[in-house]
């Protein structure tokens, strides 16, 4: 019998299913003969540990049962490269995706899935007018295509969330929680993600979180103020405050902030270094620490301090003398002020202070509206988050060469804060930005995701022009090149017209159109770029590997991960082309298998040359 290549799978990765091989894993007798779990049995396992009472603590709301549907249903779209919109295409590693953030997140997932040290989305707050959602969850995809012009549509299936909606709060939970699930799964298992939100949603986001990160996972909530009181406030009541909630994935430690050392010299020349005064006095009584109250006296003065009862020395009088013999103990020629402690720097144990969630450095929203105003030189009212808010996240969670996540990108203010923050140190963190291409009314950025694009160019932009100003470092020697670039991706359906059996079933007009689909099933405007990134981005390889074009046996092949994997693309393969490639060893290969119409002889031949090289061969 014939053997024949395995399919390239063009769906998602299929999150229930992974979910339901861990089962198995963990617990193998729960595994029954046509592969599915017995959850009976399960009970049975983990004992006293199930939960089977109908009343239990928990978050509920209409629509919770679809959102899961929505999370286990494949996408079957692909992100379509736009080197004419990005900057240093072929070298960045950063990325700037136009696209629903659903269906982009699904299509990630084996591509980045534990890769994202940080995430950082400013979602819609709920305030009755400010979001657009898809009407229908199960059918995402075709809904953002529709809206966006891709496919046919009787009209737009996006729209506002009003306040006269009976499931107000409901629909902006049904948003929220796939895009948290499955912005989960990114992270890697030290990462963090950043929620911004005001009042109308806190409570709810704060659940919703607990939910799908775990409460044990809440590291803390940031309070920052957004603006000055307003005089129109109701009730006289100005809210000047936002909130950004921050959960780990399992094991986030915060790098902390720098302590400043302004308090610390060296005025006696004391040969261990730079030192400040401390207090000598805990916060005790005479009767809770009598060891701890007696009159100090210093032995080259002989003045008397006395104790104070109701806050004692910190230590007992050996400790105490221990101090001075070692020149720790600052006396003042006031006997009524008390003695001090020195403190070294030298001493310090850790050279950071903890992060504080009272984020009081951080500027006001109007910082951020007059950035975009700097950049893009006018008023451009989408109200981003000041840059300052981002980078004291960034300083909190993100080492030099880390991956930011954000996909609510807005104008872009988390790859504006990455590229500034990456010029300060000579770091190397990468973005990825994810926006819908929501209309803004305007003739020069009709999309969001325009502006989006072009306030990153021209940040860019600024930083090169700063760098060309400097004078070179001498002795400096050779570093790496910043990485100031992004390139971009659009979601689209797939490069391949898949099967439909749906609308097969019982029509015989439709099979015959099924059919002739499929003649050629590749879509006929797609070039080999957009097939090369989809087969890229489905076989779990990142949107930004090098990739080198190779002219093997007369037809071109791209190489990439340092050529362990191999694609030809060719509509008319040949065994030359085929034996050469089995001679560079990759791991994988992938054809097209329309390469092989008419030949099954090549690709019989070609099953078996690959395999007897050890390579994975798949076709699509």
């Amino acid at each position: 019998m014939t053997e024949h290549p395995d399919k390239l799978d063009l769906r998602s990765q299929d999150i229930s299913e992974e979910r339901k091989q861990e089962l198995l894993r963990l617990f193998p007798e729960i595994h029954t003969e046509g592969g599915k779990i017995d959850f009976e049995r399960l009970k049975l396992v983990i004992g006293e540990t199930v939960d089977v009472g109908k009343e239990r603590y928990g978050m509920n709301w209409p629509g919770k049962a679809d959102c899961f549907k929505t999370i286990q249903a494949p996408s079957m779209g692909t992100l379509r490269p736009c080197p004419e919109e990005s900057i240093n295409f072929d070298t960045s590693e950063n990325l700037i995706i136009e696209g629903d953030n659903l269906e982009v997140l699904k299509l990630l997932q084996k591509s980045y899935l534990g890769k994202i040290k940080m995430i950082y989305i400013d979602p819609p707050y709920n305030t009755g007018n400010d979001f657009i959602y898809p009407d229908n969850y199960t059918e995402s995809l075709q809904t953002y295509l529709q809206y966006t012009g891709q496919v046919d549509s009787e009209g737009k299936r996006f729209s506002t969330n009003t306040e006269a909606d009976g499931r107000f709060h409901s629909k902006w939970l049904n948003m929220m929680y796939p895009r948290l699930y499955l912005a989960r799964n990114l992270l890697n298992d030290d990462g963090v993600i950043f929620v911004s939100m005001d009042d109308h949603e806190i409570d709810n986001l704060k659940k919703l979180c607990n939910e799908v990160f775990g409460e044990e996972n809440h590291i803390g909530t940031f309070c920052w103020r957004r603006r000055a009181p307003s005089a129109l406030a109701d009730k006289l009541v100005s809210s000047d405050h936002e909130y950004v909630v921050c959960y780990q994935k399992t094991d986030f430690i915060s790098l902390g902030t720098p302590k400043e050392y302004k308090g610390y010299s060296n005025p006696d020349n004391d040969p261990r270094g730079d030192w400040t005064t401390g207090d000598l006095t805990v916060g005790m009584t005479k009767d809770q620490r009598p060891n701890q109250f007696y009159p100090l006296i210093d032995p080259r003065t002989g003045r008397t301090y006395s104790a104070n009862p109701n806050r004692v020395w910190a230590y007992v009088q050996e400790s105490i003398d221990k101090l001075i013999t070692d020149n720790r103990i600052i006396f003042s020629e006031d006997t009524s002020r008390r003695p001090m402690v020195k403190r070294f720097k030298s001493d310090l144990k850790s050279k950071i202070n903890p992060v504080s969630t009272w984020l009081n450095e951080v500027g006001l929203n109007s910082e951020g509206t007059r950035e975009i105003q700097k950049i893009l030189g006018e008023n451009i009212a989408i109200y981003p988050k000041p840059k300052s808010l981002i980078t004291a996240l960034l300083n909190c969670a993100a080492s030099p060469e880390d991956i930011i996540l954000d996909f609510f990108a807005g104008s872009g203010t988390t790859a504006h804060a990455v590229l500034d923050l990456n010029k300060k140190d000579e770091g190397n963190r990468k973005f990825i930005l994810v926006q819908l291409p929501e209309p803004t009314g305007r003739k020069d950025f009709p999309i969001i995701a325009e502006i989006t694009k072009e306030r990153v160019r021209r940040v860019i932009k600024k930083l090169n022009e700063e760098d060309k100003k400097k004078s070179p470092k001498l002795f400096s020697g050779e570093k790496k090149k910043a990485d100031r670039g992004f390139r971009v991706f659009k979601l689209a359906e797939s490069n391949f017209k898949t099967w439909n059996a749906d609308i097969a079933k019982g029509n015989v007009g439709a099979l015959e159109k099924q059919l002739e689909l499929h003649i050629d099933h590749i879509r006929p405007e797609r070039s080999q770029e957009d097939i090369l990134y989809e087969i890229l981005l489905k076989s779990g390889f990142a949107l930004t590997p090098p990739i080198e074009k190779l002219e093997l046996a007369g037809m071109t092949i791209f190489s990439a991960a340092g050529g362990t994997f191999m694609i030809c693309l060719e509509r008319k393969l040949t065994m030359s082309v085929i034996e050469a490639m089995a001679k560079h060893k990759p791991e994988r290969v992938v054809c097209l298998d329309e390469g092989f119409t008419g030949n099954d002889q090549i690709k019989a031949n070609a099953v078996q040359i690959f395999k007897t090289k050890g390579v994975n061969f798949k076709t699509v």
